[in-house]
Parts: structure tokens; sequence; C-alpha cells
């Protein structure tokens, strides 16, 4: 896996610390700013994990408190630990800038407020260099793996391991002849909000599930402000019964939202199918669906594993002794 940076050098980073005595000045994340911290993420971002791409950031800015500074066209992301809300944490800085000055600027910033500097959500290639730059300590999150797939896999449901995904589509396309799937657009937008509020969650959904079915409403709501890519399956005589909503970054797509009536048998092979055609048809260039953590949601963790990744993508908190 290629580094998250790429170098600038040394006296580059000393007229940065020259100019100021700390630069950084974190304010919060709102939807103006999705351009500028894309633009960045697209150029610079090449960890895979769901942390470094805009609904990874914008779909939990409030529950992790996030706010964010850009430095010489580095994106610096202040916010809490994972693992422990009570804890500032930092995300790994992506950009031009070289690991060991942004690691500076944050020990700055963070000696100057008190505050201990930690790492979260750190991508396994980056806790190596974390090591080298003096952080002694990496404790994996648990819960916060992202789960990846094959894009071709995912798009065909093709193979033996995928029989009982097939035996789910062809049982919806069999229940619902004349079934539909269209791109999510301004047509169709509030047919999808009214679909989502009907939808209820389960009684014993954690407060996790909650607050993302409110942020699920925002981003439907501003949907025309973000990078992302969706489609709509619905059905004659009850119209949406399934939506999903992504980004491309890379080779990758990283699947933010993925909702459907569960009243609908194969509702929801069918949109995983259909999602992944049709990114593998506008971007053949991406080889992978990011569909994000299970956050120990044993009913997540299930689906998750019934789809067979093809990689489990790590994540730490990393923090100096």
């Amino acid at each position: 896996m290629r580094p998250l940076f790429t170098d600038i050098s040394p006296r580059t980073a000393g007229k940065i610390r020259s100019r100021v005595s700390n630069p950084l000045r974190f304010r919060r994340i709102s939807t103006a700013d999705v351009d500028k911290i894309y633009d960045i993420l697209s150029r610079y971002a090449t960890a895979g994990t769901c942390d470094y791409s805009i609904g990874g950031i914008m779909m939990w800015v409030d529950y992790f408190n996030y706010s964010f500074a850009i430095v010489y066209d580095t994106l610096f992301i202040k916010g809490v630990s994972e693992e422990d809300a009570s804890q500032v944490a930092f995300s790994v800085p992506v950009g031009p800038m070289d690991l060991r000055d942004s690691i500076e600027l944050l020990r700055d910033y963070c000696a100057v407020n008190r505050i201990k500097l930690r790492f979260s959500a750190v991508p396994e290639a980056m806790v190596e260099p974390l090591a080298e730059a003096g952080f002694s300590s990496a404790e994996q999150l648990a819960d916060w793996s992202d789960y990846v797939y094959d894009i071709d896999a995912l798009a065909t449901y093709s193979g033996k391991k995928y029989s009982k995904k097939r035996n789910h589509v062809n049982r919806f396309i069999t229940d619902n002849p004349g079934w539909s799937v269209a791109p999510l657009s301004a047509d169709n937008l509030p047919a999808v909000r009214d679909f989502l509020v009907r939808r209820r969650l389960a009684a014993d959904k954690q407060e996790s599930a909650a607050y993302e079915q409110r942020q699920v409403m925002r981003v439907l709501d501003e949907y025309q402000s973000y990078p992302y890519e969706g489609l709509v399956l619905s059905v004659p005589g009850r119209g949406v019964v399934a939506f999903g909503i992504g980004e491309v970054i890379g080779d990758t797509v990283f699947e933010h939202i993925e909702k459907m009536d569960h009243e609908v048998a194969g509702a929801g092979e069918m949109m995983c199918r259909e999602f992944a055609a049709m990114i593998r048809g506008r971007h053949p260039e991406v080889k992978y669906v990011n569909r994000e953590e299970d956050a120990g949601d044993p009913g997540l963790r299930y689906a998750k594993e019934q789809l067979h990744p093809v990689k489990m993508l790590a994540k730490y908190d990393v923090t100096s002794a």
C-alpha cells in the first residue's frame, strides 16, 4: 500500500513553521467545506479506509466531534477516539507535508492546549511510520475494521459461495415483476425521503444506529453538496424498497449508506448487486467496494461476513509513551 503522504522539502516545512507560531486553527466541518476536503482526499488519501472519505467524515461529524484545519494543502482532522469519546484524537494528516513535519505541528498544538497527542482510526500501513516518529503504543480497534469486497464479485454474485445471494435475487425478481433501478436524483429524492421516514429502526438498535439514521436524512436533504453517487430500487405498487449511496476515491467505492425494506425478500441483496454493477459501469478503474465497519453489531457483522470480504482493513489508536 502506498503511504498517505508525499514529501516536501525540510526548507519548505521550516518556512511554514517560521511564518506563524502554530498555523493550526481547527474549526467545525460544514457542507461548505466538502469540496476542499474532497479535493485533498482524492489526491492524497490512499489508505483505503472509510475514515479518509467524505462520507466517513461527514456522516460522523457530530458523533466524533470532528473539526479540521488545512496547512500547506495538508488536511488535519481533530475529533475524539473511536474507543473513548472523552479522549481528544486526531486523524493521520493527509497531504503533501512530510509526516514528521505534520506531527511537529500537532505536537506544538497539543502542548499549547495541554492535551495528549493521540491518533485514532490509524490505518495499519501507518502504524510503523508513526512508531518511527516516536509513537510507541498501538491498540487495534476491534469493532472498527473495514470490510472490503471485490467489485466484480458483488456485481455478479458469481461462484458457489454466492449461491444463496443469487437465490435471494431470483426470489426478488420472481416476486416483483417490473422492478426497476434508477440513479438517485432530484426527481426521486422525495420518494427516498418518504421511504426512510416509513422505515423504522428495531427497538434494540444501539444509539449509533439512531444517530446514523438521522445523518442519512441529512445527506438526502443536502445531497447535491456531496460527491456522492446513489441508486434507488423500486417495485410496482410499493415504490422505493431500497437505496444506496457511495463515493469513489481511487480504486475503491465507499458505500456509506444502504437501506432496504426488510419485508421485501431479496431487496438488500438486489440493492448490493445493482449498486456494485452501476459503479463498475461508470468507473472501470474501481476494483473494490468498501462497506465500512460493523461497529460491534452482531447482525451487521454476520451480514458483512456473508458477502465474503477479500480483505479487512484494521485500524488502531496510536499514542506516544
